[in-house]
């Protein structure tokens, strides 16, 4: 037994004097893992253009914020006074730009909420958040940041009038520069992102940092389990509050030693109400489709899935001609990839990228590589497949999305992201979940020759999502306590 713990508690030991020596010997390993994974990232970034935008900003920390943020470290009260103990304004960073209608001399600086979410499903997610947050909190300012350029892209277009940044690498220098540029009052993290320099960063600056929407899967649950100890000094006991989904995933983090938890329920459902009839919906029916079509849509898929996908839709066209496929992978640097699988089968096929006028003629499938239309996807859904279920691997993309348009799903039984709504949606007969790919002929079929059937599931499903809304306002409490109270002192364990 003991030679069988060795190598973990031989890692854990390694990993515990690198955090004890401080963010020095972090940068050092991050270089080393940098440096051997350069060949690959650099074949990456040639082949699908990723990791290229902004790349001098993530590893410096380059951030640009034109406001007045109030200085780090002392904490105000949400409509009180400035700190009584004389400090004033510190100079603002030199990576922040300043405000071309500087407030009254005497004037309170705003306080800054920093809103952080990895890529596009954390963005949307904040979008419900950030919007309440504002409302709540009038006078702040909120900045957004992500990690991926499509994340980015998303945010900029989602948060027009906020300051959107690149989320910094993890090395000390990098978080130091960001934190006193943007000199938040709070940091929230979607769902994780946890970073051991960022956090030991704000930690040293007095800064709460919240996660939000916050989920354990099983799988996590064991690596984590095997390193506890080591994950509770680099970030869980770094972060002020846990906001989780649910009791089952606050009962795994609390076997993990964490207790500064609290259940809000998940946000998605409250962001999760589509309307089918928008404008962005009807642009893509009048480009792609006709009157009388029907439309299985496939979205957020990966590897192999596609291929199954394309089997099963073979098969239901020789009984559903007027059926269409809307084909969404989850991740853009494989819309090419997708393409040449689909120039390989027998099935006609556009890309949506390229069209701009309506087609003539509508082909049996579409590929939706564009970024940002998966929602108006959904309102044109008459059925629909979630991704990531299948391939055993990704433990499922949201079905919230689908169900809250009222979208009739299908998905396979790896639904470990999202194990309670999936459990549930089966339950109260707003979706249908197979044991594997040779599931989805008849359980498409079923619903596709009964509309009675599709209508009823439909509706099932988004009266399900209106049931489970609330999680922002409980969030926002949460976030409050945090705004309102000095930090309460915790030992790192």
């Amino acid at each position: 037994m003991e030679s069988a713990y060795a190598p973990r508690i031989g890692v854990e030991l390694c990993f515990r004097s690198v955090v004890d020596s401080g963010p020095m010997l972090l940068n050092a390993l991050y270089l080393f893992v940098l440096t051997l994974l350069s060949p690959w990232l650099v074949w990456r970034a040639w082949r699908t253009g990723r990791y290229r935008n902004g790349l001098a900003a993530k590893l410096l920390g380059r951030v640009e914020v034109p406001l007045f943020p109030r200085p780090l470290g002392g904490r105000v009260r949400v409509g009180g006074k400035p700190p009584a103990d004389g400090s004033g304004p510190l100079p603002l960073h030199t990576h922040s730009t300043p405000h071309p209608n500087p407030p009254p001399q005497g004037a309170r600086e705003q306080e800054i909420a920093w809103f952080h979410g990895v890529s596009v499903g954390e963005i949307h997610l904040l979008t419900t958040v950030v919007a309440a947050f504002r409302k709540r909190h009038p006078a702040f300012h909120c900045v957004i940041s992500s990690t991926t350029d499509t994340g980015l892209a998303e945010a900029r277009a989602r948060f027009a009038d906020c300051t959107v940044i690149a989320w910094p690498f993890d090395f000390s220098w990098a978080v130091a520069n960001a934190l006193d540029a943007v000199k938040p009052s709070l940091v929230v993290l979607a769902e994780g992102e946890m970073w051991p320099n960022f956090l030991a960063a704000a930690k040293r600056r007095n800064i709460p940092v919240a996660v939000i929407n916050a989920r354990l899967s099983p799988r996590s649950f064991g690596r984590y389990r095997r390193i506890a100890g080591l994950a509770r000094r680099l970030f869980l006991n770094r972060v002020d509050v846990i906001a989780v989904q649910s009791a089952d995933y606050a009962e795994r983090f609390q076997q993990l030693g964490v207790n500064h938890l609290r259940v809000t329920g998940s946000i998605k459902y409250d962001g999760a109400i589509g309307d089918r009839d928008t404008p962005k919906g009807r642009e893509l029916a009048r480009l792609l489709l006709k009157p009388g079509d029907t439309v299985l849509v496939a979205g957020s898929t990966h590897a192999p899935e596609e291929s199954l996908i394309l089997d099963a839709f073979r098969q239901l066209r020789e009984r559903f001609p007027a059926l269409r496929l809307l084909l969404v992978p989850r991740h853009p640097d494989r819309f090419a990839e997708v393409a040449v699988l689909l120039a390989g089968s027998d099935l006609p096929f556009v890309r949506r990228s390229q069209v701009t006028e309506p087609l003539a003629e509508t082909p049996p499938v579409v590929l939706l590589d564009t970024v940002g239309e998966l929602g108006a996807a959904w309102g044109l859904a008459d059925v629909g497949y979630v991704g990531g279920t299948l391939d055993g691997k990704r433990g499922g993309q949201s079905m919230i999305e689908p169900a809250g348009y009222g979208v009739p799903t299908v998905f396979g039984p790896h639904v470990w992201n999202f194990r309670d709504a999936a459990r549930r949606l089966v339950e109260v007969g707003g979706a249908v979940m197979v044991k594997d790919a040779a599931g989805l002929v008849p359980a498409f079929t079923a619903l596709l020759e009964d509309t009675a059937k599709r209508t009823a599931m439909g509706t099932t499903a988004r009266q399900f999502v209106r049931d489970q809304q609330g999680a922002t306002a409980k969030t926002l409490d949460v976030l409050d306590e945090l705004i309102d109270h000095e930090r309460p002192p915790r030992q790192a364990a």
